[in-house]
């Protein structure tokens, strides 16, 4: 890094968008990518729609087990 940056010419709010939707990235463990790459191929399937197949799957058994009280 430089010890000092110049903003003298900087625009001031140049790249927000007030109606910009934050998509976080998940990073998946290098096995856990591969057996779901090899899946999506067999399946001839797209790899995003299988995680979000899963995931669904996976939150409506959450939702169904009731919660400790």
């Amino acid at each position: 890094m430089k010890a000092k940056y110049d903003f003298s010419k900087a625009e001031k709010g140049k790249f927000y968008r007030r109606n910009a939707i934050f998509r976080f990235p998940i990073y998946l463990d290098p096995d856990v990518e591969a057996s779901i790459n090899q899946i999506a191929l067999t399946q001839n399937g797209d790899v995003q729609k299988l995680v979000n197949d899963w995931l669904r799957a996976s939150i409506k058994v959450v939702e169904s087990v009731p919660a400790n009280r």
